[in-house]
């Protein structure tokens, strides 16, 4: 019998409850992922007895995974990543426990996504190898969250039960995407899985890169609130770009949702003023259709459109959502007034006559990428990298600022300038829980947030971390905090990232900004400038602070408040960095 047929057999032997399955037999070439499914997680709510997920008889629910849009066989894009949910009905085989098998995958790429969970009640680490088409090799460390205890603030997508023999219990099941780094530029021939049996693997992919495409303007997902309800209804969602190109491509994102959302038909315009468009919309398709529907937890890219869009320019991205959205995941400090219309399809409309509401929110929305360019720095903030406090409709950020400064010289290239800020961010603690409608639209954290809103963004080649201040706010220790940012600075290198941090502003007189604070805030700052972990420094508390008393910002840049810096305070910030460090 060949090794190719005895590694098979292995896999597909059974084990009892409880027990990993042995690992495989080293083949003679790796096999496609579901020849060796050798455990069942999904069961029918009828029959939970088919399925034993984790030892113990528990097991995914079938109608759950429905009512998320995650059908047999349904492809799903998560990070960036292209997954495809197991075609295999339930109770039949749907995953593989790890244990050293070798899977078929291929294709080039900047990370290896796993869709996983696991069974032991804690987090599972393990250690594998992948392999290239070139013969060579390099080692990863995966590690993955428990698919029961996991953290709902990183998780891909939560079902609302548990099915267990003695009945359905109400309890939320995770299911993760976790990504790995690769060697850009080779081309992946297949891949070891660790050695840790209750780390269940459901599907796996090479994230493809994304060249000649440059991330134009993005915003991160901070929270699951109530809004509208909106049935039939369309929504004229008003954004800027930091660069141009003559391809345009849309993202939207159905983060933290439990169910899926329908985009019934999109359209791309440039701005004339309000909801009016400068010409007619023109219409976008996802893979060939009109409409697209976006599983929880899930995204959707628009298929690539010849659309002129200009740098530094207010586009309006229109959407209808035929079904009722009462709830969805927001942006909510957008700083930008956007439109929703009467009842009905208007995303072709080129008047503004159809849209009679305003709302100050992006909902959906989370990407606009242009043909062409360098690639993007990504910009991971709180309120004021959102732009709290700055002019309402005038793009007055410090993102817009130092994307005008970069479009404007030729000494570094013109890169795309993402703003992934979120009021009332922290580094360290979540605000909104990741999962459920909340009226907390201040995010999950940045370490949680980071592989979404930095690694998977379009073509992004430098992170500037520009936090901390709401964490030292709220209780964070200086040590606390700086072992966050330290994270966050050995994820992005190990991806190839360019990471920059930024000093954190004084903010004496806002209510909870104490001598005590100011003295955490000080030792953050004095560890970023000190430290190598980073690239370099953004020495934003020096731009802004006063020099007669050093906690507080200076009168001419505060907003009022103490804590955000106005207009003339954002530009100084933008006009203090020095280009060449991106």
């Amino acid at each position: 019998m060949s090794a190719v047929v005895l590694a098979l057999c292995a896999a597909l032997v059974p084990a009892g409850p409880g027990q990993a399955a042995p690992p495989a037999a080293p083949s003679a070439e790796p096999l496609p992922l579901e020849r060796l499914f050798d455990n069942t997680a999904v069961s029918d709510d009828e029959r939970p007895g088919e399925a034993d997920f984790d030892g113990s008889g528990a097991s995914l629910s079938a109608r759950d995974l429905n009512a998320a849009g995650w059908t047999p066989a349904r492809a799903l894009t998560v990070q960036g990543a292209r997954l495809t949910w197991p075609r295999a009905k339930a109770g039949a085989p749907d995953n593989v426990r790890a244990a050293g098998q070798s899977v078929r995958v291929g294709g080039r790429g900047d990370a290896l996504a796993f869709l996983v969970a696991g069974t032991a009640g804690t987090d599972v680490t393990g250690s594998g190898r992948i392999s290239y088409a070139n013969g060579g090799g390099s080692a990863y460390r995966l590690t993955v969250p428990d698919w029961r205890t996991g953290p709902l603030a990183t998780k891909a997508v939560a079902l609302p039960h548990v099915n267990t023999p003695e009945g359905q219990l109400t309890e939320r099941a995770r299911l993760y995407v976790v990504t790995v780094p690769l060697v850009r530029g080779r081309e992946v021939a297949s891949v070891r899985l660790p050695n840790s049996p209750a780390l269940h693997v459901f599907a796996v992919s090479v994230r493809a890169t994304t060249p000649g495409w440059t991330g134009s303007w993005a915003t991160a997902t901070a929270g699951h609130p109530t809004v509208g309800p909106w049935h039939d209804r369309t929504l004229r969602l008003v954004v800027h770009t930091s660069v141009g190109g003559p391809r345009v491509r849309l993202r939207f994102d159905n983060t933290f949702a439990a169910s899926p959302v329908r985009i019934g038909s999109a359209t791309v315009a440039v701005q004339a003023v309000g909801a009016a468009a400068r010409e007619m919309p023109v219409p976008v398709t996802f893979r060939g259709a009109a409409a697209a529907e976006v599983p929880a937890g899930a995204q959707v890219f628009s298929d690539p459109v010849d659309f002129q869009v200009p740098a530094d320019a207010d586009l309006l991205v229109s959407f209808h959502l035929p079904g009722t959205v009462t709830a969805a995941p927001v942006h909510r400090l957008a700083q930008q007034r956007s439109y929703v219309s009467e009842p009905g399809d208007h995303t072709a409309d080129g008047s503004a006559s159809a849209y009679t509401t305003v709302i100050t929110s992006w909902p959906l929305l989370t990407g606009v990428d242009v043909g062409g360019g360098p690639g993007s720095v990504v910009l991971l903030g709180d309120s004021i990298t959102d732009g709290d406090r700055s002019t309402v409709d005038a793009n007055r950020r410090w993102p817009d600022v130092l994307a005008d400064r970069l479009s404007a010289q030729d000494v570094v290239p013109h890169y795309g300038v993402l703003n992934q800020g979120i009021s009332a961010n922290r580094v360290v603690l979540d605000r909104y829980p990741g999962d459920g409608v909340s009226t907390d639209t201040g995010g999950v954290s940045a370490l949680h947030r980071f592989d979404r809103d930095v690694l998977a963004q379009t073509s992004a080649r430098t992170a500037v971390v520009f936090q901390g201040v709401n964490d030292v706010r709220w209780g964070t220790t200086a040590d606390e905090l700086i072992a966050g940012l330290r994270e966050l600075a050995d994820r992005g290198h190990a991806r190839g990232l360019r990471m920059l941090a930024a000093t954190i502003l004084p903010c004496e007189g806002e209510a909870r900004c104490t001598a005590a604070v100011d003295a955490e805030r000080v030792a953050v700052n004095a560890w970023i400038r000190d430290a190598d972990r980073f690239d370099g420094v953004l020495d934003f508390d020096r731009v802004v602070r006063d020099p007669d008393r050093p906690a507080r910002m200076l009168p001419a840049y505060d907003s009022g408040d103490h804590l955000h810096p106005g207009d003339t305070g954002l530009a100084a910030l933008a006009e203090s960095v020095d280009l060449g460090l991106l």
